[in-house]
């Protein structure tokens, strides 16, 4: 299967600002990438290892904002925390990104692991997977259909012949984060692809066998965050991290540049385009 790229976009930390994510989404789409991603988190304990950064733009307004600047790249979110957020509210914000940017949204989500962020939504932690669940339903249901009559029991949420417009322009894809068991078999189920962490190639396969044998088509992506940096990072490893994950069966890659200015965070952009190209990777231009 051909391999593709998105980058992750400046939206956390130093180096943000809408100024920022402008320069470095123009830039991706120049550059041939084929989508650009955004993070979620709307509240960090003190002193916390990760998120390395408590300074974050909200997720789906950075992706309003993105698409006013773009006109190709497809828009991520790796991954929104589907549980802390009403599923009316995610399918309402969603469907309108998606006419806005003329259907380019990729909607990557997950469960969540960080039980303080819950704590202080008020949203109980032990919920999280049957809310992510039930929440995938009611996205699907709401983006699809119209004059709803349904009842979400986990979120004590009734439809009454409700109308829920718009919708999206076209499928949105979701892509199932999370590295669980759980995940994969979520992923299997309902996902329209996975998308991984952080994780090695040689942890990365064993997930990649276990999806592979329930969804082997194609179009089911299988892709992977890194923390690649082309100006912090040895280019030799790069590539051959890229040919392994290829080699496990990788299909998309979302690197995510350490820089903590836009200048610089351009520039390893810019170099990281050049080091794909190199390792075959398809780049659009």
């Amino acid at each position: 299967m051909a391999m593709t790229a998105g980058v992750h976009l400046p939206q956390a930390g130093p180096a943000a600002s809408g100024e920022a994510l402008r320069r470095t989404a123009v830039l991706a789409e120049e550059l041939g990438f084929a989508d650009v991603w955004v993070s979620d988190h709307l509240a960090v304990p003190t002193g916390s290892d990760y998120p390395p950064s408590a300074y974050v733009f909200e997720p789906l307004t950075t992706m309003s904002w993105i698409a006013a600047h773009t006109k190709r790249v497809g828009i991520g979110t790796t991954v929104l925390v589907l549980p802390m957020r009403h599923p009316l509210n995610v399918a309402k914000s969603v469907a309108t990104i998606d006419q806005f940017s003329g259907g380019r949204v990729i909607l990557g989500v997950a469960a969540g692991w960080l039980e303080a962020e819950f704590d202080a939504l008020g949203i109980p932690f032990h919920e999280r997977g049957a809310r992510t669940d039930e929440a995938i339903k009611m996205l699907r249901n709401f983006w699809t259909n119209d004059h709803i009559t349904e009842t979400y029991p986990v979120h004590q949420s009734t439809l009454a012949s409700m109308r829920t417009l718009p919708q999206p322009v076209r499928h949105v894809p979701l892509w199932i984060g999370g590295h669980a068991d759980v995940a994969l078999r979520r992923a299997i189920a309902v996902g329209d692809g996975w998308h991984g962490a952080f994780l090695s190639p040689e942890q990365t396969e064993k997930r990649v066998q276990k999806l592979r044998a329930g969804r082997p088509e194609e179009t089911f992506a299988i892709s992977m965050r890194t923390r690649w940096d082309a100006l912090l990072d040895e280019e030799d490893l790069i590539l051959y991290e890229i040919d392994r994950y290829r080699e496990v069966g990788v299909t998309h890659l979302v690197p995510e540049p350490r820089q903590r200015t836009v200048d610089l965070y351009m520039e390893s952009m810019q170099k990281m385009a050049n080091i794909l190209v190199r390792a075959g990777v398809e780049m659009e231009k």
